[in-house]
């Protein structure tokens, strides 16, 4: 029990250090690290819950994917760090503001938080053993039957946000050579394939 609560308490506060870092470093590449970092340490922590199945989907997806996705995007962008702090400097007013709202916002809905009347029955309802229903199998049971609706919805704005992804990427923007499929399909052998005949010997010299 004593190795468990150290355990926990060695990864949530790697965790917590990892997520201020990730906020306050200078270099984006070094906060995409300690994203990843966030992410390895949040594994553990599931896994000391017995959430085996969303520590794997969490290194696998998360750290293997879009973590790394957002390492390759970051470095082989061309950033102005000049200009970011300028750009920061301007708009902090209105961030401060923003922030404030948002912190009165979560202010109130922990006052007047109230804990529903099932939470005590179902702590006190008996889990069922590993041989009778799997981690993966009790996630799918609770997902998919009392969130249903909630993981709909969020399927539909991930949609959304893919749709605006693809609908900013393939704007019309002047000075940018596109690709015509209909012009590549309906081009000729003759209009694109030229043969010359050239004698031996009378070639360029390497």
């Amino acid at each position: 029990m004593i190795i468990q609560t150290l355990a926990f308490y060695l990864f949530a506060g790697i965790t917590v250090a990892s997520g201020v870092m990730v906020v306050s470093a200078r270099n984006p590449v070094h906060s995409v690290l300690f994203l990843i970092l966030a992410f390895f340490n949040s594994a553990g922590l599931f896994v000391l819950m017995g959430a085996e199945f969303l520590a794997m989907i969490l290194v696998v997806v998360y750290v293997g994917a879009v973590a790394v996705l957002f390492l390759f995007v970051v470095m082989m962008l061309d950033i102005n760090f000049g200009e970011l702090r300028r750009g920061f400097l301007t708009y902090l007013p209105i961030g401060l503001v923003v922030g404030l709202i948002l912190l009165v916002e979560l202010l109130l809905v922990f006052a007047g938080w109230v804990m529903s009347p099932l939470a005590d029955i179902a702590a006190q309802a008996p889990i069922p053993p590993v041989a009778q229903m799997t981690n993966t199998h009790a996630l799918g049971m609770v997902l998919y039957t009392h969130y249903v609706y909630l993981f709909e919805v969020a399927g539909l704005i991930l949609l959304v946000a893919m749709i605006g992804a693809i609908v900013l990427t393939h704007r019309q923007r002047g000075g940018v050579r596109r690709q015509s499929i209909g012009l590549q399909t309906a081009r000729l052998r003759r209009d694109s394939v030229e043969i010359k005949d050239v004698p031996t010997g009378s070639g360029v010299a390497s």
